[in-house]
């Protein structure tokens, strides 16, 4: 420890002289990169998330089939369309109203709006698309023209004398 008289000048701790880029471009560009991927931390802002649904998809020997996990979801809230062989899944969840006098403590539940668009191969039949939501969860089924379904096709084998078996 050393003594420091009146009148004497106090030694200011200087920075260290090795160059950040890193630090330089943020003094720069006043860039904070935790800001910008979680504003809602730094300005006290309300969460702006986006709901994405989980989809699985998958093809039936009559149907292709689109599953969709919608928790929280009421018929209404979802939009189902087909142009062409476009199929478009749609829609909106809001976000749960919190009264001024309440203390929110935690909020991880995601809101807001989807859209999914998938491209279905030709020989779809659009006016039998069926869709049900049923404990969350979204079951589209696209079934296919009768054309479009696979036929078993028997092989016929030879017999021994180059004779063609029944």
């Amino acid at each position: 420890m050393s003594l420091v008289r009146r009148g004497e000048s106090v030694p200011v701790a200087r920075r260290p002289t090795v160059w950040d880029p890193f630090q330089t471009m943020q003094e720069l560009l006043n860039l904070e990169p935790f800001q910008q991927m979680l504003p809602e931390l730094w300005r006290g802002q309300e969460r702006m998330r986006t709901f994405v649904p989980a989809f699985d998809v998958w093809e039936t020997q009559d149907a292709y089939v689109f599953k969709a996990d919608v928790p929280g979801f009421r018929e209404q809230d979802l939009d189902i369309n087909i142009t062409g062989n476009r199929l478009t899944l749609s829609g909106k969840r809001e976000a749960e109203q919190i009264q001024q006098s309440d203390t929110c403590y935690c909020s991880e539940r995601s809101h807001g709006s989807f859209t999914r668009a998938f491209t279905l191969p030709e020989g779809i039949n659009a006016d039998q698309i069926r869709a049900e939501l049923k404990d969350g969860i979204l079951n589209v089924s696209v079934p296919k023209t009768p054309q479009a379904q696979p036929k078993r096709i028997a092989v016929q084998g030879t017999a021994p004398g180059g004779k063609v078996k029944a």
